[in-house]
């Protein structure tokens, strides 16, 4: 839908919209389609222009996580399956069991039980609904999938992604609000909730600088988290954050967080934890739009990690990188000079991904360590030295190598091992990136109830409020695995969507 000018701004909100959803992004549209399945009157803010809209949703890679019990239950989603799929690939399978044990797993334990069982049990239906949205999926091959014996072999739960990633997957939920024909007011922050007694009855918003009255059955929070705010970050994550780069919007100023809490909601989850990972060093202080999410660096288990004292500081095996990648750009952040190296040999140059090629890469490539050392910049080159050398001496070669499960291709003796896919450092050319911490979204948020409700400071509900996506607290400490935002965005906007129409249509009928 176009940017609405100001005359039909009025046109917008001429008829009191049921439900007002804040943010323009996957969990924001998900909650605006549902609650117009729903039957709702919607209207949707984005405090971004057209040409910036969709949050953080524009820089995803497109990894969508939900549980499936095998082929058939991933041919409901992606539709499209070709038999040479089927035939050339074991795509497994992935349990609700495998998926709540990993949520447990990634958070020791921390993560909320009942919304993480509702993620997980919901998934599947997600997945199917985002499809019969326009949404297109697709096996996630290269990412997800090394080919061995001929057949590529998935690993991690992450069989589709979303084609085309961040971007497609905007232009298919915004085509289809424009179907449905809800209005997008772009360059509409939203500022302030209006309360009736206990109750939300609408917002404050500033359109292009004036401010707005909007009065609605209920709304939705779904503007993202606070990464972009460095005086958020500070505050929450602690000291040095606010020196970190944003992967992705320059919106997520904290402002819907904030709004909800000034309002009385509760404060659920880990507000001092974040997702951030391995990002160019000379990446711009917010995403790229143009580059999307190729400042990541995520193949480092087939390599080493080292910081500017030569050492390396990470087990970079411990876990396929969907498992470590989340955590392990606060690891990069702690190191002097905040920032890191990750150095492979030309063995395994065929398994690093798109990322890894990209025109606005900052690498150094050798054709001996000595010659590398030289090159990597702020680093210590007889330490690098000294810590390449003896991690090539430690690595059992005697343990197969396959990057399609844990194999137990460690090294031994160092005083931090690398628990898998250690192979020595040993075939020219040799090839190192730069790379510093970049936030994807902040951990804490706020506490909903099973149907998206925000919750008060006393687990009561707040009436006519409810959130979806980043703003949903208690799911992530201090880990995360890839693909589940994209996951839980979708599924805590459909339900916000659904149960916010229900309320919406309710409280008018009450009032009738």
């Amino acid at each position: 839908m176009s940017d609405p000018s100001p005359s039909n701004i009025d046109d917008a909100l001429r008829t009191r919209p049921d439900v007002v959803v804040v943010g323009g992004g996957n969990a924001a549209l998900c909650a605006a389609i549902s609650a117009h399945e729903a039957g709702a009157r919607v209207v949707v803010l984005e405090a971004a222009s057209e040409e910036e809209r969709g949050g953080n949703s524009h820089f995803t890679g497109g990894a969508f996580r939900f549980a499936y019990r095998g082929v058939d239950d991933l041919r409901e989603v992606y539709p499209g399956m070709t038999q040479d799929e089927i035939d050339n690939v074991d795509y497994g399978s992935y349990s609700e069991e495998q998926f709540l044990d990993d949520m447990f797993e990634l958070t020791e334990y921390r993560t909320d039980p009942e919304l993480s069982e509702l993620l997980v049990r919901s998934s599947l239906e997600t997945a199917k609904w985002i499809a019969r949205q326009g949404v297109k999926l697709q096996p996630g091959l290269g990412r997800q999938a090394y080919k061995v014996d001929g057949k590529f072999k998935f690993w991690g739960g992450l069989a589709l992604h979303i084609w085309g990633g961040g971007s497609e997957l905007l232009k298919a939920l915004y085509a289809n609000a424009e179907r449905r024909r809800i209005p997008i007011l772009y360059d509409t922050p939203a500022i302030e909730l209006l309360r009736e007694g206990d109750a939300v009855t609408g917002l404050i918003a500033r359109h292009r600088g004036a401010r707005v009255k909007i009065e609605a059955g209920a709304v939705i929070l779904a503007c993202g988290s606070f990464e972009s705010n460095p005086e958020l970050r500070a505050r929450y994550l602690g000291p040095g954050w606010d020196m970190a780069k944003v992967r992705g919007t320059r919106f997520n100023m904290g402002e819907g967080l904030m709004m909800a809490l000034r309002a009385g909601a509760r404060p659920h989850g880990n507000w001092s934890g974040c997702h951030s990972v391995a990002w160019d060093v000379n990446a711009p202080p917010f995403g790229d739009l143009t580059i999307g999410d190729q400042f990541q660096k995520h193949n480092y288990p087939f390599g080493i990690v080292v910081n500017a004292k030569g050492e390396r500081f990470l087990d970079e095996g411990a876990n396929f990188h969907s498992h470590t990648y989340a955590k392990y750009g606060g690891e990069i952040l702690k190191q002097p000079g905040m920032f890191a190296w990750q150095v492979f040999d030309a063995k395994v140059s065929h398994l690093l991904r798109g990322e890894y090629r990209i025109r606005r890469v900052t690498k150094a490539e050798a054709n001996t360590l000595e010659e590398l050392a030289a090159k990597l910049t702020g680093v210590d080159p007889e330490a690098f030295l000294r810590t390449a050398h003896a991690f090539n001496a430690a690595c059992r070669t005697d343990v197969p190598f396959n990057p399609n499960v844990l194999d137990g291709r460690a090294t031994q003796g160092l005083a931090l091992d690398k628990s898998n896919w250690a192979n020595p450092l040993d075939t020219a050319p040799f090839h190192a990136y730069h790379v510093t911490t970049g936030v994807t979204f902040t951990f804490g948020g706020l506490k909903v109830s099973a149907n998206a409700e925000v919750e008060d400071l006393y687990s009561g509900v707040i009436p006519g409020l409810y959130a979806a996506g980043e703003m949903v607290g208690g799911l992530f400490f201090q880990n995360y695995a890839s693909g589940t935002g994209l996951m839980s965005g979708a599924t805590f906007g459909r339900f916000a969507g659904a149960h916010a129409a229900a309320y919406a249509t309710r409280s008018m009928a009450e009032a009738i």
